[in-house]
This record gives structure tokens, sequence and C-alpha cells, in this order.
């Protein structure tokens, strides 16, 4: 399996040599970009502003950083290798915390985590963070920026987690909501969240959307139009505690029957032989 990543976690003085493997693979449909009065794909060449449309080659492309108008200090992957302490190579522990104190909001990219050495090391930090409930908080570079990382353990195996800085996050633009709800409406929106609430099974989840695609484009194959479907008309509904309401009808399981009681026949006595 094709790795992202290839270093160590550095644990006190304790050196693990990993991989990185993304947990996620990319399941979008691929559509090409097509002019539609020719029916032929639309490509994209790599120019620059003083090129007279001539293409340029990859290996001719470098990062710049305009530091005037239309001047700049050029940067090559060596530069940027130069510049990388042995702190920044390996993925540098920095403390533990309870997993739950990190907001979801700061998650960016999953990946698993596999060794390739000192596995008996490996396998004491899994255990050990698993038996504590802790996750990891490291850093690395990664490529050319600095990443705050998340190590965790869940059953048996470890995973990790880039993390936005807070400085990455933006604050939320809506405004502060003044809460002036009544007891009553909010007694029955924890009535329709307690009706609606179940263990999560992300298996039990599809992407139906992508299903309609793939359907819509076999249609198109065939000559056939694509259609609508058809909906039926909610209407809408003014008062909150009205809307509250009709909600809770209509997520509320029916009751489960009970079952009879079974009668129990006393067991018969063997008869003496």
């Amino acid at each position: 399996m094709a790795y992202s990543y290839k270093g160590s976690i550095s644990f006190g003085l304790v050196y693990i040599p990993v991989t990185l493997h993304s947990t996620i693979k990319n399941n979008d449909i691929g559509f090409n970009m097509i002019d539609k009065k020719t029916m032929s794909r639309v490509k994209y060449k790599k120019t620059c502003a003083d090129c007279d449309g001539r293409e340029v080659r990859q290996e001719d492309i470098v990062k710049g950083y305009e530091y005037e108008e239309g001047k700049y200090v050029l940067f090559d992957e060596k530069d940027f290798e130069k510049l990388k302490s042995k702190k920044d190579k390996n993925i540098t522990i920095e403390q533990f915390v309870n997993l739950a104190e990190i907001d979801p909001l700061y998650f960016d990219k999953p990946y698993y985590v596999a060794p390739t050495g000192a596995e008996k090391a490996f396998a004491v930090l899994l255990s050990a963070m698993e038996e504590e409930g802790k996750a990891a908080v490291a850093k690395t570079v990664l490529g050319t920026k600095e990443t705050l990382i998340a190590i965790r353990a869940k059953d048996g195996q470890m995973l990790l987690n880039t993390l936005f800085f807070a400085e990455e996050v933006t604050k939320n633009p809506a405004k502060e909501i003044k809460n002036e709800a009544s007891e009553a409406e909010i007694r029955m929106a924890k009535t329709i969240i307690e009706s609606m609430t179940g263990k999560f099974e992300p298996e039990k989840y599809k992407d139906e959307y992508r299903e309609k695609v793939l359907a819509a484009i076999e249609q198109k194959i065939s000559g056939k139009e694509i259609n609508s479907p058809r909906e039926r008309s909610e209407g809408k509904v003014i008062d909150l505690m009205d809307a509250l309401q009709k909600s809770l009808l209509a997520v509320k399981k029916p009751a489960a029957k009970k079952a009879a009681p079974v009668k129990k026949t006393p067991p018969k006595k063997n008869k003496a032989l």
C-alpha cells in the first residue's frame, strides 16, 4: 500500500520509524471538461506572463517569494530541506491530552500509522495510549509547512490526524443568538432528539446522490432524458411549536407491542422405574 509519509515518531528518547497511509479513498465520479461545440476535451497548460503563450515545462518551475513588486527570491526543494532540523523531519510528540479536549473543528486529514521498525516500542506506546485514553499532540514539517498532529489509539490501531493551528481557524460569522425559546419548546425539541437518537453506524449511510449520478450516466448513454423526482409539498409551518409537534409525529417510532408472558409449564416428575 502506497504511503503518504515516511519518517519517525519521536517519543521522549524513543524513535519509532513509521509510514502514514491515507484512510480515505476518492470515490468521486470523474468528469472531464468538454467544449460542447466541438465535443473535445479542454486542456490546461502552464504558461507565464511574459511567455507569449509558450508552455512552461514542469522542471523549469520553482517557487518564488515576491519581496517587492516584480522582484522575487527563488526557492527549490533543496533550500527547504536545508531549513529542516532533525526534529522537523520527525513527528515529535509534545504532550498527551484527553482526546475529547480536541474540538473536531481542528481535525483535517486522517491517516493510518504503520511501524517500519521498533515494533515493540510501537506496541508499548499504542497500548499505553489506548489504556489511558490519551491522544498525543505532535508537530512535524510536511513539505514546506509545519503541521500540527493528533495521534490516537483505537481498537489496537494507531491513527493520526493532521490538525489546523488555532490561527488558521476563522471566527464564526454568525451573530450571537439570544435564547428566547420557551421551556415547552425546548422540552419538545429534546423529545425529538431522544426519538432520533441511536448508535452511530457509518455503514448504514450510503452516498445516494452518487448512485443517482451513475444511474443518470446510464440514462444519458442510452439516450434517455433525466427527469426530476416528484416530491410532495410539505407546506409552510409558521408556528414553531406546531412544527415541533409535527416533527415529533413524523419521527416517533410506533411502540413495540409487548409480547404476552409465556406460561411456564412445571417440569414433569420422573416416574420411578
